[in-house]
């Protein structure tokens, strides 16, 4: 395993994390003085989209950014992480990429509003997903 991809992962996710916990709080709070820049936090916090059966997309992004932490930080200390690690964080990093992708698309095409906070996840796991095809590509093979 390639240490600086692996610490490289793990600050993507810190920050994911971050921002995700952050964006629940204002779901949850309203609290406009949370949304910088123009005001597209709120509008897209307010959609229809902002949440997946009753689940905010924020609280779906916390798991999201949680599993993948907890993954990597297993990864070292565990044999069956050790060995399969690469291959679930590859795959966790996919369904995240793809969610992203359809974030991006409602956010511009339907919503009409970008969030400041939603783009610096996007930007996060869009790198993320880059580094996880890295590692799996680098991985060495049996």
């Amino acid at each position: 395993m390639d240490k600086w991809l692996h610490r490289i992962s793990v600050a993507l996710t810190v920050l994911g994390l971050f921002v995700s916990v952050y964006m629940t709080i204002f779901k949850f709070t309203e609290n406009e003085n949370m949304c910088l820049g123009n005001g597209g936090c709120s509008v897209v916090n307010s959609s229809i989209y902002a949440e997946v059966y009753g689940i905010p997309v924020a609280v779906i992004g916390v798991i999201g950014y949680a599993a993948l932490l907890a993954v990597l930080l297993v990864e070292t200390r565990n044999s069956f992480f050790a060995e399969n690690g690469t291959l679930i964080i590859f795959g966790l990093a996919l369904i995240g990429f793809l969610f992203t992708l359809y974030l991006i698309y409602v956010e511009i095409a339907l919503i009409h509003a970008l969030c400041p906070f939603c783009i610096t996840s996007q930007i996060t796991m869009t790198l993320f997903f880059i580094i996880s095809v890295i590692r799996l590509v680098r991985q060495p093979s049996d």
